[in-house]
Formats: C-alpha cells, sequence, structure tokens
C-alpha cells in the first residue's frame, strides 16, 4: 500500500511540475505578439517571425503535454476539460454578442465592401464534422472493448475529416481573400475572419490533441480517460461549428 501511495504521489508531482503549460503559453504569447505586429505595427516580417515561433511552441506543448499525461496513465481531467470548455464558450459568446450588436445596430447589412459568403461549402463542413464526431464516438466504443485496432482505425478517420475541415476552410479564406474581402474591409470581414479563425485555431487544437496521442494508442496505450476527455473537446468543437455556420452564413 505504502508502494502505491508513494508511486502515485510521485505521479502526481510529475503531473503538477510539468513544463509543457509553460511552453503552450511562450507559444500563446508569440501568437498574440504576431497579430500586434501585423495588425497595430504593421509589419509583416515580424509578425511572421513570431507566427513561426508561436505555432511550434504551441503543438509542441500540446504534443508534450499529451505524452505525458498518457505517459502518468490518468490522461486529462474529465472534470477539468468541462471548465475549460465553459471558459471557452464564454469566448465565443463574446464574439457573438459582439457581433449580433454589430449586425442589429448597423443601418444595412451586410456592410459595403463584403461579398457574398458561399453556402454550399460551409454546408459540407457541417457534414464533415458532424460525421467525425460520430467517427469519434464510434472509436471510443471501440476503446472501451480493448479493440485497438479498431480504434485506431476509426481515430485516423475522424484525423481525415478534422483536417478536411481545415482543408476546405482555407480555400475558402484563400478564395474570398481574393476576391479583396479581407479582415480590414469592414467590421463584417473582421467578424468573419475572427469567428471562423477562433473555431479553426480550436479545430487544429483537438488534432493535435488526436495526432499526439495517435502513436501511444498504435503501440498499446489505450487510456480511456484521456480519450474520454479528448472526445469531450472534440464534441465541444463541433458544436460550437453549428452556431458558427447559423450565425455567420445564413444569417
Amino acid at each position: 500500500m505504502a508502494a502505491h501511495e508513494s508511486a502515485h504521489h510521485e505521479g502526481h508531482d510529475a503531473w503538477g511540475t510539468s513544463i509543457w503549460p509553460f511552453v503552450i503559453s511562450f507559444g500563446v504569447l508569440a501568437l498574440t505578439l504576431s497579430f500586434t505586429f501585423h495588425f497595430v505595427y504593421h509589419s509583416t516580417f515580424t509578425a511572421v517571425i513570431a507566427l513561426g515561433l508561436g505555432i511550434p511552441l504551441i503543438l509542441g506543448g500540446i504534443a508534450g503535454w499529451v505524452s505525458e499525461a498518457m505517459g502518468e496513465g490518468e490522461g486529462f481531467s474529465f472534470t477539468s476539460m468541462a471548465w475549460f470548455i465553459l471558459a471557452e464558450a464564454m469566448i465565443f459568446v463574446s464574439c457573438f454578442v459582439g457581433y449580433w450588436f454589430s449586425r442589429l445596430e448597423a443601418p444595412f447589412w451586410p456592410p459595403e465592401g463584403s461579398v457574398a459568403l458561399p453556402k454550399v461549402l460551409p454546408l459540407v463542413m457541417t457534414v464533415a464534422l458532424v460525421v467525425s464526431s460520430l467517427t469519434i464516438h464510434r472509436a471510443e466504443h471501440f476503446l472501451h472493448e480493448g479493440n485497438r485496432d479498431g480504434f485506431v482505425k476509426w481515430l485516423l478517420l475522424t484525423i481525415l475529416l478534422g483536417l478536411a475541415f481545415l482543408g476546405m476552410s482555407a480555400y475558402e479564406w484563400n478564395h474570398l481573400i481574393h476576391e479583396n474581402f479581407t479582415v480590414k474591409t469592414n467590421i463584417f470581414g473582421t467578424f468573419f475572419y475572427s469567428i471562423t479563425g477562433l473555431h479553426g485555431s480550436h479545430v487544429i487544437v483537438g488534432l493535435a490533441i488526436f495526432i499526439a496521442g495517435l502513436l501511444p494508442a498504435m503501440k498499446g496505450n489505450l487510456s480511456v480517460g484521456f480519450w474520454r476527455t479528448a472526445g469531450l473537446y472534440w464534441h465541444f468543437v463541433d458544436i460550437i461549428w453549428f452556431f458558427v455556420v447559423s450565425q455567420v452564413y445564413f444569417w
């Protein structure tokens, strides 16, 4: 019993002194600075450097944290993730409230300079995310059965659907930017890129968690607690998209 308690205590201390949240925080800081350099100081070169530092730090930090969590055998805390999701939801709510207020107060909408947003593509993107929620749920089913091959297969399908969603989003952004509809065009452009970009960043984080956990899973490390929590985050990302697509594209 003493040995078990000691091992548990050591594992808890190791998790409590993890360096990866520290790494991620510097990545977020660099990402914030990149936007500041570009939009405030109009220094694109410096912004690219900050972006080049921030993204690897964030993704590397997520990968390290995931690996550490699975190595301890406890995974992410399901309750903590629920509180984290609530905090993230409040960020989206603030964005939507600002969007609603601006739209309802405007004499006409969309404002001058806007372009017609695509209607079919966001529906296809919605289908991709809905199916990805079903596939990660199916993966969790195999996880509880201890079926590693089934779990990995459905997890890979989920990752591919997430990547397809990001690819379609990038294609859409590229198309709109070439039509001279950018974040600087008007307030609608600012809200469009801010809200869809914020959601896209959450998709990237979710995929980073999945990919970081994929290799351990292929080696047989099937942490039920970890994947249950990761799945919860992915479902949250999918639900938020319904608000994005309904309010930004079809309202």
